[in-house]
């Protein structure tokens, strides 16, 4: 498999996680007695797959990358919208709950997207700002810092915009707080499956360039 398809591939994994984590951020789980979306549990891979894409393509591509995330959730939506408008069938009952499953309001658009291009953007810009503090040694570093602090701030954008106003101040710390410490635990759990990934690529680039050798 060449650099084109295994770019290919790791494109496809994090459309196809980011649209799923919006997809089921509408249920709220417990995971160690914190009330979050299920989100939490899908979301850090698209953090992974940027940092791998960055680590092996460059800057420019995992931004790339990143946009063509942004404007496939914003198809998405107005995907789900027209799924919405359209009539429903007689004798189909169900309009009520996917209404609710697929409905959005427009402020948790608005706060979800915005949470995700910030922080994927910040994510690219660190990583390679660390990437050439250490002048490419220590992998785990990069990846960590960059997605320990990108996840703080899709936390703060999120709760911030979505919910700033109509809850109390110490509920939204509380939430925020939440959130980030669930996902802060799942930036930390991937760095081997970056270290994997990484490799992965780049032992077949070196293939590639030592055959065009």
């Amino acid at each position: 498999m060449n650099k084109n398809k295994k770019l290919f591939l790791l494109s496809s994994l994090f459309i196809t996680s980011l649209l799923v984590s919006n997809i089921i951020a509408g249920k709220l789980v417990e995971i160690w007695n914190f009330t979050v979306p299920a989100a939490v549990i899908v979301f850090p891979i698209t953090f992974l797959i940027t940092d791998t894409i960055n680590e092996v393509w460059g800057k420019n591509t995992a931004k790339q990358v990143v946009w063509l995330g942004f404007f496939m959730n914003i198809l998405m939506l107005l995907l789900f919208q027209i799924a919405l408008w359209l009539p429903p069938a007689e004798g189909w009952g169900y309009q009520a709950a996917f209404e609710a499953v697929f409905g959005t309001v427009p402020r948790m658009v608005a706060a979800s997207l915005m949470a995700y291009l910030g922080s994927q953007m910040f994510d690219v810009w660190f990583f390679n700002f660390w990437r050439n503090i250490t002048k490419g040694e220590h992998l785990w570093q990069r990846n960590n810092f960059s997605t320990i602090l990108s996840q703080l701030f899709d936390s703060v954008i999120f709760i911030g915009v979505g919910f700033l106003g109509t809850v109390p101040m110490p509920v939204l710390i509380t939430m925020i707080i939440s959130q980030y410490v669930i996902k802060l635990f799942f930036a930390v759990l991937d760095t081997p499956f970056c270290y994997l990934t990484v490799n992965w690529a780049k032992r077949e680039l070196s293939k590639e360039v030592r055959t065009s050798e």
